[in-house]
């Protein structure tokens, strides 16, 4: 399978000024994104998880090393033609509404005429902002503005997605819209590349995950292993009388294990919160 993204001891150091010397930002990458998947780059802030991004879109250039998107060299402009890009802090002009936004980056892409119009239509459906296309961009919430970032990103059909801290900002629900738009934009073949510092917000989505920290890679993998712990196992047992928890554990100690602890299992805050809404039958607006 071909590496949709591809990286080779990629390096950045940005001059202070004023004869402070140099910040090293990104420290010798070694990555690989494969074509069709997930992949999240995590780390706290100052990481160099945006500087890689734009490393990769040639927004900067690399004091070494090289980047390839689908085995074109990063410097060359062909090779971003089919990449979206959201970066963690988009601007767009307010005065537009939602429909002439995506119609605008449309236009840029080379779009016009009913191809333009039903393609805008398809991305505001696909975003969820249909009944707020006619809104002008001053009156739309935070989530709002990343989903219309998100439908922008898209407007070209890109078979590559870079996505900055899509979620940053935003409330729960418009969390988890955006994460379902990832895993179906995974399903329609998408490859996706997006930053985080917000460990929980991409486990669901990732494939892989890289850990950035102080600008070097410190633990990769996929989220499945990762996260996975091989030192216990885990049973969850319906039904089972408090009289029978001794011979469990009995049964447990005779084979050579340790029960670790009984409790019962718990849902997410995230969960809860949004089974409280979804049972709510009085409806809700639209949201962030």
């Amino acid at each position: 399978m071909m590496d949709a993204i591809r990286t080779e001891n990629l390096t950045k150091k940005y001059n202070l000024g004023w004869g402070r010397g140099r910040l090293l930002a990104l420290d010798g990458l070694n990555l690989r994104v494969c074509e069709g998947e997930v992949y999240g780059l995590l780390g706290p802030n100052g990481s160099g998880k945006s500087t890689t991004l734009k490393l990769i879109l040639d927004l900067v250039w690399p004091t070494s090393g090289a980047a390839w998107i689908f085995d074109v060299p990063c410097n060359k402009v062909v090779s971003r033609l089919h990449v979206g890009f959201l970066p963690e802090n988009p601007y767009f002009y307010k005065y537009l509404t939602g429909a002439e936004t995506l119609e605008f980056y449309g236009r840029l892409c080379g779009l016009s005429g009913a191809a333009l119009r039903k393609r805008v239509d398809e991305l505001l459906e696909m975003v969820g902002l249909a009944r707020a296309r006619d809104r002008r961009l001053a009156g739309y919430s935070k989530g709002m503005l990343q989903r219309i970032g998100l439908a922008q990103a898209l407007v070209h059909d890109p078979k590559l997605l870079l996505l900055d801290e899509p979620t940053a900002g935003v409330d729960p629900i418009g969390s988890k819209d955006i994460r379902d738009l990832i895993l179906r934009l995974k399903g329609m073949g998408k490859t996706v590349l997006l930053s985080s510092h917000l460990l929980a917000q991409v486990q669901d989505v990732c494939d892989r995950i890289g850990v950035l920290n102080l600008g070097k890679m410190i633990l990769e993998g996929e989220v499945s292993q990762l996260v996975s712990d091989q030192q216990r196992l885990s049973f969850t047992v319906q039904g089972l009388p408090e009289s029978g928890r001794a011979a469990v554990e009995s049964a447990v100690a005779a084979a050579g294990g340790v029960v670790v602890s009984v409790e019962h299992p718990q849902t997410t805050l995230e969960t809860l919160f949004l089974e409280a809404l979804r049972k709510d039958k009085r409806g809700a607006g639209e949201h962030d």
